[in-house]
């Protein structure tokens, strides 16, 4: 079985998406996606989008990071998505309901309100989720936020000095964390300005995240640190991000699409 996709990206942070809303393709596996998203055996990516019908929105979408484990959002896919879907549309995820709408080269997404509750990232145990009383070779208080997935942000001088290669794993599957997630160090590059580095779960360094892009910015906006709306610098561009208290978040930026191509159902699964 011929099954098509399409290979899309934000900010360098790349997708295989499949369209499964018009004509089924078999239910995928997380072995299938890891295969799939082989940046040396397979078609490549960081994440791979699987569009199906829904009865409670336009339609679904679900996100299987390169490691094969299903997640529950992705901002730069959400802007991909709605790019490839041309027009404004209520989506069902995992992590709850988003809206998207297309502009020129890219699109604006409602990612809906982020929860603060140490049991809604979710942590371990109880503690402050604004100024959490742990830390991990230097990297300490951080903030935490579900977005529609769970990350904590730390404030550091200069983002581009810490390790985070090595020090993000270490995060990510900490104890605390029994979801795993996602680690973001953030700095002040201007006025409502931030530089970001992101480890994501189950992706690692990414060019982008856009998630990391609103849990740091919604951070940084609590702390005082800026004011919305925030332009988020990561290594393969920049997002904007508006959010007040109560309120859902607003992200902003470019998506493209890159190329379109088929593959066996049967090299992969």
């Amino acid at each position: 079985m011929r099954v098509p996709f399409i290979k899309m990206h934000g900010l360098g942070n790349d997708f295989v998406v499949l369209d499964a809303r018009a004509s089924d393709i078999p239910a995928i596996t997380g072995a299938a996606a890891h295969a799939i998203a082989d940046r040396r055996r397979g078609i490549g990516c960081d994440q791979l989008i699987i569009l199906e019908q829904s009865t409670a929105a336009d339609f679904r979408m679900r996100i299987f990071n390169c490691d094969g484990g299903e997640v529950e959002a992705c901002g730069n896919a959400s802007r991909a998505v709605a790019l490839l879907h041309g027009k404004a549309a209520k989506v069902e995820t995992a992590g709850g309901m988003i809206a998207l709408e297309p502009a020129e080269g890219g699109a604006t997404v409602d990612m809906g309100k982020p929860r603060f509750d140490w049991d809604a990232i979710p942590l371990g145990y109880a503690m402050d989720t604004a100024a959490m009383p742990v830390g991990w070779d230097g990297l300490e208080t951080p903030m935490a936020v579900n977005v529609g997935n769970p990350h904590v942000v730390f404030f550091v001088e200069d983002a581009d000095a810490v390790d985070l290669a090595a020090i993000g794993p270490v995060i990510e599957t900490d104890a605390l964390f029994p979801e795993r997630i996602n680690v973001n160090v953030a700095s002040l590059k201007g006025e409502n300005h931030l530089k970001l580095h992101v480890w994501e779960r189950g992706a690692g360094l990414t060019r982008a995240c856009g998630t990391g892009a609103c849990a740091s910015a919604v951070a940084a906006i609590r702390k005082g640190i800026v004011q919305s709306p925030v332009t988020v610098t990561l290594p393969g561009g920049d997002l904007t991000i508006a959010w007040e208290q109560g309120a859902p978040i607003r992200m902003t930026g470019p998506a493209a699409e890159a190329y379109r191509g088929s593959f066996e159902w049967d090299d992969y699964s």
